[in-house]
């Protein structure tokens, strides 16, 4: 935990094509938050950032009023990265303390992550954030319920951002906000229209390693049993999709080695369809809780909290899987690591 301090964060932020996250990345910029920020992208006439540049710095990296460094990605995005880091230990460009990598609309966020938890020399001096992704409320249903790209975004976000819910009614922005909830549990889902929202929070990793109302939030969800089956979801399931989410609570701490073994098996074999998996564990001789999290067949380092953020100390496991039949999972864990398992919440 100590050394993750000296590494840069990487925040990525995601959405599908016009859900809003240009206009979310220009609120971004003008918080004192990202005051010293690189932001990578992919093209800056994609983007719309030309209100907020100041003056080129060569042709690929510009710097922006807010004092932050926007710059294009060539080639892959280790070499993006590496590149920017080995300018700013020359000072060949002003000092950066984050990194913003905004996606394509169609990016599935999979390799992006990848890059940062799983490259050795990235993962030597950045480390990843969080994901915050945009949500368009008034082409939801389309773009969740026919693109796979969507719903993988959605899956691997820590954030959710609804934008555009002054184009829909009130209903219609409900139905969005409650599907995501049940699609994801473990995400917040924020409205991008709130005068309230707090850049700083956006980009904060949850849960705090202190116990308060934010971290007791963030794991601590409504089941999504108690959120009424809207017309949204229904769509997902028509268009075939199959995502669900499962939330399950474990009376007793878990073998470690057990649990290691039993998702590797699980991701190796079903990783496609595993969208998302976060889980705050109570582990057999350990006082605080082990966090994991993984998306796909990518699996974060475990995060050693200092304290649990409730006296609640049983373990708490979220799934959105595709396809995956809920029972045939529940037992394979109960099996392989002797624990009894109930699950708290279905989607």
């Amino acid at each position: 935990m100590t050394g993750e301090r000296n590494l840069t964060p990487v925040n990525v932020l995601t959405g599908f094509l016009g859900s809003g996250k240009t206009t979310l990345l220009q609120r971004m910029l003008r918080s004192p938050a990202l005051r010293r920020t690189a932001v990578l992208i992919n093209e800056f006439g994609e983007v719309g950032l030309d209100h907020l540049l100041v003056q080129p710095v060569d042709d690929a990296v510009v710097l922006l009023e807010s004092g932050c460094i926007c710059c294009t990605i060539r080639g892959d995005l280790t070499r993006a990265l590496l590149g920017l880091l080995g300018r700013r230990e020359r000072s060949e460009i002003p000092y950066f303390d984050r990194v913003v990598i905004e996606t394509t609309g169609l990016a599935d966020p999979g390799p992006i992550l990848y890059t940062l938890l799983s490259e050795p020399v990235v993962r030597h001096h950045f480390r990843l954030g969080n994901v915050i992704a945009t949500v368009d409320a008034a082409n939801a249903d389309l773009h969740l319920s026919r693109n796979p790209e969507g719903i993988k975004q959605v899956a691997a976000a820590d954030r959710l951002v609804v934008t555009k819910t002054d184009l829909v009614a009130p209903e219609q922005s409900a139905v969005v906000h409650a599907t995501l909830a049940r699609l994801n549990p473990s995400a917040e889902v924020c409205d991008a229209r709130d005068e309230a929202l707090d850049i700083d929070e956006l980009l904060e990793v949850r849960p705090a390693t202190h116990s308060g109302e934010r971290s007791q939030r963030y794991w601590f969800l409504p089941a999504a049993s108690d959120v009424e089956a809207t017309g949204l979801g229904d769509a997902l399931r028509r268009h075939g999709t199959e995502v669900s989410s499962l939330s399950l609570i474990l009376d007793e701490p878990l073998d470690w080695t057990a649990f290691g073994i039993w998702l590797s098996m699980l991701l190796n074999r079903h990783g496609n369809d595993v969208l998302r998996v976060k889980g705050m564990l109570a582990v057999q001789g350990m006082d605080t809780p082990v966090l994991v999290n993984g998306v796909q067949h990518i699996v974060h380092p475990p995060q050693h909290l200092e304290r649990w953020p409730t006296d609640d100390h049983r373990s708490r496991l979220v799934f959105i899987t595709r396809g995956i039949d809920r029972e045939r999972l529940l037992r394979s864990l109960e099996a392989c690591c002797g624990a009894r398992v109930a699950e708290h919440a279905a989607a």
